[in-house]
């Protein structure tokens, strides 16, 4: 299992005007082959840090879902949304025991 996990940041009064490109992103992630989980969290403490967690079956699975023309549209919208400091970090984990 691949998990991703990090941080960006929204400035704290665009959250609003961010949340429905983000949602976009999560309900098309998630709908993917090979996605576990896909969730941004506002952090209650610091408003504009925005956390993010990936959760996917593999390496391919991930790579998959870069070259998805919802990842491209996101990518188009990072700067208009005034998305900065992303932080994201990649893990390699064994899967939850059933």
């Amino acid at each position: 299992m691949i998990v991703i996990e990090g941080t960006v940041r929204v400035p704290p009064e665009r959250i609003e005007a961010a949340r429905p490109a983000m949602e976009t992103m999560i309900r098309a992630s998630r709908a993917e082959s090979g996605c576990i989980d896909y969730a941004y969290s506002v952090d209650l403490l610091d408003p504009g840090l925005v956390r993010v967690t990936e959760r996917w079956e593999s390496r391919e699975a991930l790579k998959a879902h870069f070259a998805t023309p919802h990842m491209a549209a996101w990518r188009e919208e990072i700067a208009s949304l005034g998305i900065t400091d992303r932080s994201l970090r990649l893990y390699e984990a064994d899967p939850e025991p059933i």
